[in-house]
């Protein structure tokens, strides 16, 4: 393989892939990215097994071929070479050889026969989304995916769809994000997958852009095509939770407040409540919210918001940090907060908007 290329073009895709790859893998291979040349195309792969990212580069191609070189020294030395700088990539028997102005290096390689590369997902039916809708998706609920829990399937994104809209749920047990939009055609209906919480991260990373992106879903596997980048991730095998009966459907009672307000006096009040349970008291009353904290010190915090409210008064204990973490991801003038009773949970929207819900587990304290 040889080829010659700017170091912009190199770099951009390099830095597309170089979120799953790691320098020390229990496979070394893993700790490289394949380098794929044809076509004056580049292609740069990384994979972590779970995860794979594939992206493209315009090359002048003078050798077909493949390689794979490790990863992050590759990254390092673009990133540090001079802007513009006309590079060429060489395999020479077991080494890979760079060069680009004055600048030589000699990289180990490994077959690239042994790199695992996932070609077909098989898929059964494809989305197509506009670009910020998707990143809107992840973005409103990818807060609250669980973390290493024994329940393996909270440790990702619920993706559904009912042919007309796309639906991202995310649950750790205590809190509940949702949020749907709008497909721009149809879909096969009631259909419902479980994107790995790394492959959501790294969507989010890549969802920077604007336009239409293809989404293929397979039985194991999910593609998603965005500009050059090519991501596939595996999916959870397993039966995400039926979410929709802790979503208050028509509460009795509802809190509308200014969303900097509040905000404000939840981190101020959090300061005195117990390190490890985050727990504070609202007490919901016409006019006005009540906000309380108390640590094992004796230590006691009290604040309180002007707010509208309908409903009979009432008493109830949340985790401050779910409470702002919902709140965090509202981004308009005033927030809602809807129960139904004391010991229900917390529904928390934007007045008006049906697409994005977040639901809080009640503490007692």
């Amino acid at each position: 393989m040889k080829v010659s290329a700017t170091r912009e073009h190199v770099l951009e895709a390099l830095q597309s892939v170089i979120g799953v790859v790691e320098r020390r893998q229990t496979m070394p291979v893993l700790s490289n990215v394949l380098l794929s040349a044809k076509d004056n195309r580049l292609r740069i792969t990384g994979t972590d097994l779970e995860v794979e990212l594939v992206a493209a580069a315009e090359v002048s191609v003078q050798q077909p071929g493949e390689i794979t070189v490790p990863g992050r020294k590759l990254l390092d030395i673009m990133r540090t070479l001079p802007d513009k700088t006309t590079l060429t990539i060489a395999s020479e028997g077991a080494k890979v050889l760079i060069r680009g102005g004055r600048s030589r290096f000699t990289l180990s390689s490994l077959p690239a026969s042994e790199f695992p590369v996932i070609e077909d997902i098989h898929a059964e039916q494809s989305l197509t989304i506009r670009a910020e809708d998707c990143r809107k998706l992840f973005n409103k609920t990818h807060f609250a995916m669980a973390q290493q829990d024994v329940r393996y399937y909270l440790n990702g994104t619920l993706l559904e769809t009912d042919g007309k809209m796309l639906r991202a749920v995310t649950t750790d047990g205590h809190r509940l994000a949702w949020c749907e939009v709008p497909l721009d055609g149809k879909a096969r209906e009631l259909l419902q997958i479980i994107v790995p919480r790394k492959g959501v991260l790294e969507l989010q990373r890549l969802l920077d852009g604007e336009g239409q992106i293809t989404i293929a879903l397979g039985t194991d596997h999910i593609r998603v095509q965005i500009g050059e980048v090519r991501f596939t991730s595996k999916l959870i095998d397993g039966k995400y939770p039926e979410y929709g009966r802790v979503i208050p459907a028509q509460p009795a009672r509802v809190m509308t407040a200014k969303r900097d307000l509040l905000r404000a006096a939840l981190q101020r009040t959090a300061i005195l409540s117990n390190e490890k349970y985050r727990g504070v008291r609202l007490t919901f009353a016409p006019g006005l919210l009540t906000i309380q904290a108390h640590n094992p010190e004796q230590e006691e915090a009290e604040d309180q918001v002007e707010v509208n409210f309908t409903g009979d008064e009432i008493e109830m204990g949340f985790n401050v940090s779910y409470l702002l973490d919902a709140i965090a991801a509202i981004d308009v003038e005033n927030v809602e907060v809807c129960m139904a009773d004391a010991s229900g949970p917390g529904l928390i929207r934007a007045p008006g908007d049906v697409t994005v819900k977040y639901v809080v587990m009640p503490m007692r304290l």
